[in-house]
């Protein structure tokens, strides 16, 4: 193959793979996204290194438990994992992966900071939402009971939760601060003490790097501020 050649093939593999990869978006842990990495791994050996592949696949056949267990899970929420743990069991997993990027730096592709890029994008999101959680459950409640809110008080209220979001968002720090400081809150850790709904308007210019930070956040992990607000 030509330079050109290359680059096209592995574009080309890429792109049939990019479903696996979105499916980042979807795990809760870092074994989950684990499996994703190495699920699109698979998919680009099957389209750019076929003797590595087809011998996983061979051990994935022959192996009578990895397949009986992938039989078993095929349209299941397990299917994927199982049949990347039986992969990666196979003695020829490193020389797949190996593969892979060999190819991958041939036509200068980085598959490693790709991968990475998206993996702390949901790491970082996840934890932000999970430290913000408790205050989330406190708002919600709090609307919940109150049978005369309007939207105003919904927004009143996720601007709260965004606050809290950022906290956990180390790019954040300093917006988070500014915003601190304009509502004279006294402990940041805490943004219903001393709470005064006059202070948080989100016509200050201070809301909106911070407002704009969160959402970002929430697209590098694969979600959105209202997915989270809504869970």
């Amino acid at each position: 193959m030509t330079d050109d050649q290359q680059v096209a093939h592995f574009t080309e593999a890429f792109n049939r793979n990019r479903a696996t990869l979105a499916l980042f978006s979807k795990c809760s842990t870092k074994d989950e996204l684990d499996v994703v990495r190495d699920a699109f791994f698979l998919g680009m050996a099957s389209q750019l290194c076929p003797n590595e592949y087809e011998s996983i696949r061979e051990c994935l056949i022959t192996d009578e438990s990895a397949f009986d267990a992938i039989a078993s899970s095929i349209n299941t929420d397990k299917g994927l994992e199982t049949t990347v743990t039986a992969a990666r069991a196979s003695p020829h997993w490193l020389d797949l992966v190996t593969a892979v990027h060999a190819v991958s730096n041939t036509v200068g592709s980085d598959l490693d900071g790709i991968w990475t890029t998206l993996e702390k994008g949901r790491l970082d999101w996840l934890g932000a939402v999970a430290a913000a959680h408790p205050l989330k459950v406190i708002l919600k409640e709090a609307l919940d009971k109150d049978k005369n809110k309007t939207e105003r008080d919904e927004v009143d209220m996720k601007m709260v939760y965004i606050y809290a979001l950022s906290l956990s968002i180390e790019s954040l720090a300093n917006e988070s601060e500014a915003w601190r400081k304009v509502v004279r809150m006294t402990n940041k850790a805490n943004p219903l003490q001393d709470y005064n709904v006059d202070l948080w308007d989100p016509r200050k210019e201070e809301w909106r790097p911070l407002d704009l930070g969160v959402q970002e956040a929430a697209e590098r992990g694969g979600s959105s501020f209202q997915a989270a607000w809504d869970a």
